[in-house]
């Protein structure tokens, strides 16, 4: 059901208001000092946004994913760090939401919802990333236990987590199992193995994950016994609200970037002028503006169709391509807009250059993408009768 529209303007211009107030003037600062700002998660908690899309019933916000990504760009805009700390958290919760079990609903959801439990995602292994039928971590059976063993790799918020929603293999396939844990470096065989050190995207631990003989109840299999097996399709149903998410937080960024190409070339002279009036930074300007626009009206297509209940791989698929290399190509641009300054701590292009990256390479690299819409785009046509 889609979010009044009034409501979603006012909870939306809350949060941009916070960001402009809070955030922006300390980002970069943090971003610097790789620091994480427990104060500013804390306001996101107060907020509700950690209980953005999960209903009502389990005390979220019951928000639309159109409304939930307005709210992710205007994170993203102000530090994309803000955004990182609800995507994987969001990702658990939607698993749990659509595949759970009513029993699992409720025993998880609330505390989700309230961001008394964060949640982290874990699917990616050391040798297996957009390959997932490469997955080596095993899951064994052992009464009414499984046995986990087995190396994640790329797991974001995964020391600070207390629920990590987690790909293994058992006898009947890729099941997804929700492990509970206590917040920290090591936890009953659970252990960060390392902390990932990154060109951008500061401020949030980005971790290696070693589960040894760790012991997961079989009530923890997500969707139950008709679960087993069958965790590979419910991730990939669930990469499309993440994905929805990356495209989101892409257009903040990028947005980010061109306010201060545009609002750098106006206060800049050359030549007795301000840049903006020389026809060689008006082309750019114009063609970051169109990126701009482009990106979050593929954003709002994908977010309306999930809203729909429909299939939106191929939508979300095409604004999280599109997005990050335009959120890219933006950055780059307002940066030579900067000149010799862009490429200074004095000036936030140079973060925006540095956190871009992410969002082509995060929740699928852009390859993968190309194949998920154009295999999505033939189906579609087979089912049409097309093909």
């Amino acid at each position: 059901m889609a979010t009044d529209q009034d409501l979603a303007d006012e909870l939306v211009g809350t949060i941009r208001t916070w960001v402009r107030k809070d955030v922006l003037p300390v980002a970069s600062d943090l971003e610097h000092a790789d620091a994480y700002r427990e104060a500013l998660v804390a306001q996101m908690r107060e907020f509700g946004l950690f209980g953005a899309t999960i209903p009502a019933e389990y005390g979220g916000l019951d928000l639309d994913v159109m409304t939930y990504a307005r709210i992710i760009e205007e994170l993203a805009y102000g530090w994309m760090t803000l955004s990182g700390v609800l995507n994987t958290h969001m990702i658990a919760s939607n698993l749990i939401k659509r595949f759970g079990t009513e029993e699992q609903r409720a025993r998880w959801l609330p505390r989700l919802a309230t961001g008394e439990v964060r949640a982290a995602f874990s699917l990616s292994e050391p040798d297996a990333g957009s390959d997932t039928q490469a997955l080596r971590a095993k899951a064994v059976p052992d009464g009414d236990e499984y046995v986990v063993n087995g190396t994640k790799m790329w797991v974001t918020n995964g020391e600070r987590a207390g629920i990590v929603a987690l790909a293994a293999r058992t006898p009947e396939g890729i099941t997804c199992f929700i492990v509970e844990k206590e917040p920290g470096p090591s936890f009953e065989g659970i252990g960060v193995s390392r902390h990932i050190d990154k060109l951008g995207y500061k401020g949030i631990e980005t971790v290696e994950m070693t589960y040894t003989d760790h012991r997961v109840p079989a009530a923890n299999v997500l969707g139950g016994d008709d679960g087993l097996g069958r965790g590979l399709h419910f991730i990939l149903s669930s990469l499309e609200l993440g994905r929805i998410n990356i495209a989101a937080r892409a257009v903040g960024v990028g947005r980010a970037a061109y306010d201060a190409a545009f609002a750098y070339a106006q206060e800049r002279e050359t030549f007795g002028v301000p840049i903006a009036k020389h026809q060689a930074i008006q082309f750019k300007l114009a063609d970051m503006a169109t990126k701009l626009e482009a990106s979050r009206l593929l954003v709002k297509s994908a977010a309306e169709k999930f809203d729909r209940g429909e299939r939106a791989d191929v939508e979300a698929g095409m604004a999280k391509l599109f997005a990050s290399e335009s959120a890219f190509e933006i950055a780059t641009e307002a940066l030579r807009v900067h000149g010799g300054y862009g490429y200074t701590t004095e000036f936030p292009v140079e973060r925006y250059y540095r956190d871009a990256p992410l969002m082509i390479i995060g929740e699928g690299t852009n390859e993968i993408q190309r194949i998920v819409i154009a295999r999505g785009l033939l189906k579609r046509a087979e089912e049409a009768g097309l093909a």
